[in-house]
């Protein structure tokens, strides 16, 4: 065996354990997430005061994307990663730190200009809530509020950056638990005592923030870069970082701006409808964060490494190996959302204020969100790969494109279809992004084994629509058809599920899906 192909398959193992880990951590905070939207649910339901919540904190989350987790670490993960390859640990470590002071002084500017320019920025994001003065005071207040947020979650996307290409990655993974159990503790502790009890969730969502910052504090000494040593506020590091971020800044986070453009629209809808649309996402964020942007975060520094060694090859194995692992699972979760969309709803959030009817609506804005998802995650691998080669200006190209479409599309589709046009808009442009980013990829790279690719997709698909198949059926004998028990809907869901994956497991065993061995290994490392 060559040299070359141990170090791919060395790359590709690194991936399935930081995938493992990276999954794993998510997934916990994912729990954690849905307690807390669960407690949100029952204690504000979908009215007036969760859609300025769910707005005001979609301001500084979108930022957070943007310009934190989006922009920032994709495009200081190439560059840290080059640095340690060719000038050493020291000259990395001062970049680092470098980067450390510049990104406070401008996410502090940054906090303060969005604090006062928050009426602002509220009406430009939810013009619909101009009708309510009610509504749009409170989401001006709350967003004022929350704003310091994006300092906090800043600097922990940064430290994200250095800690992942150190090869740590479940400190930034585990960050967002802090945040979720911050949120859920406000409700009972803070939300009470407050003239408006929606007060306590903005308050605790900055908690959250500084417990999740200093959370990699202790992970970034143990490694070594002690952020307090005498670094240049300016480092010639920072330029490259800065013009690799500026076209990022847009292009990594695509599907948030989609999902943006969603809740503006939404806005203009019934009320209700921004919540409804919130909830759904969030159920298809389940399977996004555990598998896709594990993944994407798994891969990133590995590509980041053969690409900085300008191995070509490595960069197309190792692209392929993580499409097929994005495949194989989504697939079968976009099939198990759709069959089980209304009973996983009703499970989670059917209480208190969530009534029969807010249950129905999410569901269908579930629906619509859900035939996307392969889409969604597939697309954070292509990105993850121009960056790595320290290219965004391509992905910058396709995601305007996609944008513009997801606004004809949106625009076309909610008068007839409600707020769950704007979810299959949302899917539709997401599908279009990643045609596009594959064939501007392919014309990069040349072949990207897209026959090895395609092959394992149609398994995929197979096993997935039989599987899909016996679930609906097995669901509509073993699950209350009026959802009104929580434990008739508990035992029934969880059988459903459990049926559905050892009907994917076999079907994919009985294909010969080489996936299935890889997904294995990445839950048996994740859960050590």
């Amino acid at each position: 065996m060559n040299l070359p192909t141990i170090q791919t398959r060395d790359e590709n193992g690194r991936v399935t354990k930081a995938a493992g880990v990276v999954g794993s951590a998510t997934f916990l905070s994912r729990i954690f997430g849905f307690i807390r939207d669960v407690v949100i649910a029952w204690f504000f339901g979908a009215g007036l005061s969760s859609d300025a919540f769910f707005v005001a904190f979609r301001i500084p989350n979108l930022l957070r994307r943007l310009f934190a987790e989006g922009s920032l670490s994709v495009a200081f993960i190439p560059v840290f990663t080059e640095y340690l390859a060719h000038r050493g640990k020291n000259e990395a470590f001062e970049l680092a730190r470098s980067a450390i002071r510049l990104l406070s002084i401008l996410l502090v500017a940054t906090t303060i200009i969005g604090i006062l320019l928050a009426p602002v920025i509220v009406r430009i994001i939810a013009p619909g809530f101009a009708a309510s003065p009610g509504k749009l005071s409170v989401t001006i207040f709350l967003t004022r509020i929350m704003f310091p947020y994006i300092f906090f979650i800043g600097m922990v996307a940064l430290s994200m950056g250095i800690l992942n290409v150190l090869d740590h990655f479940a400190a930034p993974a585990l960050a967002p638990v802090l945040l979720n159990i911050s949120i859920i503790g406000s409700v009972f502790l803070i939300s009470p005592y407050m003239d408006n009890p929606v007060t306590g969730l903005a308050i605790g969502v900055l908690i959250g923030g500084f417990l999740q910052l200093g959370l990699q504090v202790p992970f970034l000494i143990k490694k070594g870069v002690f952020f307090w040593k005498k670094a240049k506020i300016y480092h010639p590091g920072l330029k490259k970082i800065g013009l690799l971020m500026l076209p990022t800044i847009f292009g990594a986070a695509v599907y948030q701006v989609n999902i943006l453009v969603g809740t503006l629209l939404a806005s203009l809808l019934a009320e209700g409808s921004v919540s409804y649309l919130y909830y759904a996402d969030r159920l298809v964020q389940f399977p996004l964060g555990i598998f896709a942007i594990a993944t994407a975060t798994a891969v990133l520094p590995s590509l980041s490494r053969q690409a900085a060694q300008n191995d070509l090859s490595a960069v197309r194995v190792t692209f392929s190996y993580a499409m097929r692992m994005i495949f194989f699972i989504t697939i079968p979760s976009m099939v198990g959302l759709i069959v089980l969309r209304e009973p996983i709803v009703a499970l989670l959030f059917k209480r208190g204020a969530f009534d029969a009817e807010t249950t129905r609506l999410t569901a269908y804005a579930l629906l619509y969100y859900s035939i996307g998802l392969w889409a969604f995650s597939a697309v954070r691998i292509v990105v993850s790969t121009f960056y790595a080669l320290q290219d965004t200006k391509t992905p910058v190209r396709m995601a305007v494109i996609s944008v513009g479409a997801n606004i004809i599309f949106a625009v076309i589709l909610m008068r007839p279809m409600g707020h769950g046009g704007l979810a299959l808009a949302t899917s539709l442009a997401s599908i279009l992004n990643l045609v596009l980013l594959v064939r501007a990829l392919r014309d990069k790279l040349g072949q990207l084994d897209l026959r090895h690719i395609s092959t394992s997709v149609v398994k995929t698909m197979i096993c997935s629509g039989m599987m899909g198949a016996v679930v609906w059926v097995t669901a509509l004998f073993i699950i209350p058809s009026d959802n009104q028990t929580s434990s008739g809907l508990f035992f029934g869901l969880t059988g459903s599920i459990v049926t559905g994956l050892i009907l994917y497991g076999s079907f994919s065993l009985f294909f010969k899906s080489k996936e299935l061995e890889k997904v294995v290994d990445i839950a048996r490392k994740g859960i050590r």
